[in-house]
């Protein structure tokens, strides 16, 4: 019977308290102290490495209901990623590297790694406060040339944006599954979010006939996409419950969404639904505020900052639950009409358990930030 070779050497994962000035007196008062993980390639402490040797780093952005350090728990049949990242430079598949596992874990249950009025300045706390504290912390080569992020689904997601947006930091990038074309893969999803927040409504559905509601404050503000009392009603029970059912965890996840793609400081909950909560209808004034977001939509607008990195990989599996394969196909053949170079693949895998997807990820962006 095989069994998972254990890596005498796997490096060392240090973990360190960081205290944001950016996230004190976030919307959603999550902690302004978070835990960092960042795990040092066992070449770092090695004699004859040289205390002025310096490495790359790539910083690990994880998906929805994740926090960096959980990439670093015990995993059965398979490796964590500081494992995973032992064992490929053990392999000689990779050149020793620092990766840094930061904690963006929000009330909402994750955010895409951006700045939100209604969730928290996400990006700003990776690029302006995390990537300097590291670089004060470690022998890194302290330039975006040699830095590089990556992660699967929302942190994916992240990686894509940042590479687009926040060209100055980064160098390369890797998106697993990230999120894109919106309107194949969230607005497919609204319905059964709809159905949630329905069990919070007041006053309740009631059997029988239904009059067509009169031009009343309470429907302006549901055509509006303002909250009418019951996302907030759901946000306050499944903070309370021990545990959420799979449909509860999706229905908080499309409402963080809303919070990212959509933040109104004068909205209660400070943003706002891009359907009615009653009738299902699309708010097109509201879904044109997510689309500003869609990295399919966005290729064109920061194509010259694509181009000024060194790597951009794209991977999806073609049986992905979501349909991300969808965008994922549409966002590469974007980036290829652009003039942008990058590597994109599939497989045959669905949307879950894919870090074994790593294993092409991380050589690739080590290859591409090396010295």
């Amino acid at each position: 019977m095989a069994r998972k070779r254990t890596l005498r050497n796997a490096g060392t994962v240090v973990v360190l308290e960081h205290r944001s000035r950016v996230l004190a007196d976030n919307p959603l008062d999550d902690p302004r102290d978070r835990r960092l993980a960042v795990w040092l390639p066992p070449h770092y402490d090695r004699r004859g490495s040289g205390p002025g040797q310096r490495y790359p780093v790539l910083y690990d952005f994880v998906g929805y209901t994740g926090s960096g350090l959980a990439h670093l728990n015990w995993k059965p049949f398979s490796e964590n990623v500081a494992e995973r990242a032992a064992r490929l430079v053990h392999q000689g598949r990779m050149g020793p590297a620092i990766l840094v596992f930061p904690d963006c874990y929000t009330s909402l249950g994750g955010n895409q790694y951006v700045n939100s009025s209604a969730i928290g300045r996400y990006a700003d706390y990776l690029v302006d406060e995390i990537v300097p504290f590291v670089d004060r912390e470690f022998r890194t080569l302290a330039s975006r040339e040699h830095r590089g992020c990556f992660g699967k689904s929302s942190g994916g997601y992240g990686a894509m944006i940042h590479g687009m947006r926040y060209t100055r930091y980064w160098g390369a990038v890797a998106n697993h599954s990230g999120d894109a074309y919106f309107d194949f893969i969230y607005r497919a999803d609204w319905p059964n979010t709809l159905n949630q927040l329905a069990k919070y409504r007041r006053p309740a559905i009631a059997a029988g006939p239904v009059r067509a509601p009169r031009d009343s404050a309470a429907e302006r503000c549901l055509r509006e996409g303002l909250d009418d009392g019951r996302v907030r009603r759901f946000l306050e029970a499944v903070w309370r419950k021990p545990k959420l059912s799979s449909a509860e965890v999706h229905a908080l996840m499309n409402v963080c969404m809303a919070a990212t793609y959509d933040p109104d400081p004068e909205a209660p909950l400070g943003f706002r639904l891009p359907f009615h909560a009653d009738t299902g209808e699309l708010i097109e004034a509201r879904w044109r505020r997510w689309l500003e977001h869609d990295p399919v939509l966005l290729v064109s607008k920061y194509a010259r900052n694509l181009r000024r990195l060194k790597g951009v990989y794209l991977d999806c599996g073609w049986r992905d639950q979501y349909h991300i394969h969808y965008g994922a196909r549409q966002l590469s053949r974007r980036l290829a009409a652009a003039g942008i170079r990058h590597r994109y693949e599939e497989f045959d895998d669905d949307h879950s358990d894919i870090d074994h997807r790593m294993d092409v990820s991380l050589p690739y962006l080590y290859h591409a930030l090396q010295p």
